[in-house]
């Protein structure tokens, strides 16, 4: 079938096949960024935190003046380790998808803001917390008793902690981290392992390839380290526990406060914590399905009102020898030459509608294999809403098809 009958109709009606071909290309901008949304955020979602989430829970107690933190400790341990189905409880001083207690830029030389690592968070734990999280170590040797020593105003001076193996690949990278030191202003760190996973408490201020610049750091209790607890239970018994935890903090430390909001299971943290991104999800699913809709809507409105006013043109080219086949490619060519011009233009616009999302929103560049997935999209589509008033006006009998209107 030749092309130049199809575009010099398409000339003929020029002002309604650049409304289909704009709304097209609005359609794939859309389709294209939205989708590269969703994915990122649900790749947040997915976030490895690391540890056995199932099986732990936060208790968060406060109001306490800092020269009785000792004392709580020790009221607030024995009495949460003697709860029914207790298997641990330990202190910590943040969790993944909790309140954020310990963050700060790090650096390969003592006091020096030239050679920076970046930002990473500290997680404080006390004995037995390292194990309670259930962290995959794998380089390196868990904390020894003598490495928790007491903080000195935020950690302990010379301090031998675990990063992530994704912190470990940043600082060192192609480099046995093992043994390599790096600063906090003048507070000193070594490596002593390497653990699989840990992500942030607060990974959503950060890059994505950031959610789990983590160190771990062996710390005895005190000022520093006090009024968070860690309970780990099994996982059928997690959020009775915590209930009886949360009770139980008025008889056991009357003198404190006790932290509602961030008392919870780690499940429920995560499921707080990637609450908006959920509903961001559905919305920008909605968005997309909406306008693949009005998108198709207008191609199966233009194509059926062209098939109406070709009636009498169909009947004669069918009346002449043209087949059903060829009335139905005629439409379906015509269709994929406006989807094309569509796609063409969208593409740009897809390109340019992330440059703003990266300039102002601090999201990653598009990636290129979104561009001809949004194209086949947009084809398959338009061959589809063509495809219904395409096979009536190919069936109309070239008697009827010719009769004036």
């Amino acid at each position: 079938m030749q092309i130049k009958p199809i575009l010099a109709a398409l000339r003929r009606h020029r002002l309604a096949t650049l409304l289909i071909a704009m709304e097209i290309a609005l359609a794939c901008a859309v389709l294209c960024n939205a989708c590269f949304l969703v994915a990122q955020r649900w790749k947040m979602i997915r976030l490895d935190s690391g540890v056995d989430e199932s099986s732990l829970a936060v208790l968060t107690v406060n109001g306490f003046d800092p020269n009785q933190a000792t004392d709580v400790n020790a009221r607030m341990l024995a009495g949460l380790q003697a709860i029914p189905g207790m298997q641990s409880a330990t202190l910590i001083n943040q969790v993944p998808f909790g309140p954020q207690a310990g963050a700060a830029g790090v650096s390969h030389d003592p006091g020096s803001f030239k050679n920076v690592i970046g930002v990473v968070d500290f997680v404080l734990g006390s004995p037995g917390t390292f194990k309670a999280l259930g962290l995959k170590l794998v380089e390196g040797r868990m904390p020894q008793p003598d490495d928790y020593q007491p903080a000195v105003n935020f950690v302990p001076n010379d301090a031998q902690v675990l990063v992530t193996r994704a912190l470990a690949e940043h600082a060192w990278p192609g480099e046995n981290p093992l043994g390599k030191d790096f600063w906090c202003d003048k507070f000193h760190f070594r490596v002593i392992g390497v653990v699989d996973h840990f992500a942030r408490a607060q990974p959503h201020q950060y890059d994505m390839s950031q959610a789990e610049w983590t160190v771990f750091t062996p710390t005895a209790p005190g000022d520093s380290l006090s009024g968070t607890y860690l309970l780990r239970a099994k996982p059928q018994d997690v959020q009775r526990v915590l209930q009886a935890a949360r009770a139980a903090v008025a008889k056991i430390a009357p003198d404190v406060v006790l932290d509602q909001d961030d008392s919870k299971t780690l499940s429920d943290l995560r499921a707080s914590y990637f609450e908006t991104d959920r509903i961001m999800i559905g919305l920008l699913l909605g968005v997309v399905v909406l306008m693949l809709g009005v998108t198709a809507l207008g191609i199966v409105g233009l194509t059926s009102f062209w098939v109406a006013q070709r009636r009498k043109q169909i009947g004669i080219r069918r009346a002449i020898g043209a087949t059903r086949g060829d009335i139905l490619r005629y439409f379906q060519i015509e269709n994929f030459l406006i989807v094309t011009g569509g796609i063409a233009l969208g593409l740009l616009l897809a390109v340019a509608l992330n440059l703003l999302l990266m300039k102002h929103y601090e999201l990653p560049r598009l990636p290129w294999f979104y561009l001809p997935i949004a194209a086949l999209v947009l084809w398959a589509l338009g061959q589809l809403a063509v495809l219904g008033p395409a096979l009536r006006a190919a069936a109309a009998p070239p008697v009827v098809a010719t009769r004036s209107v």
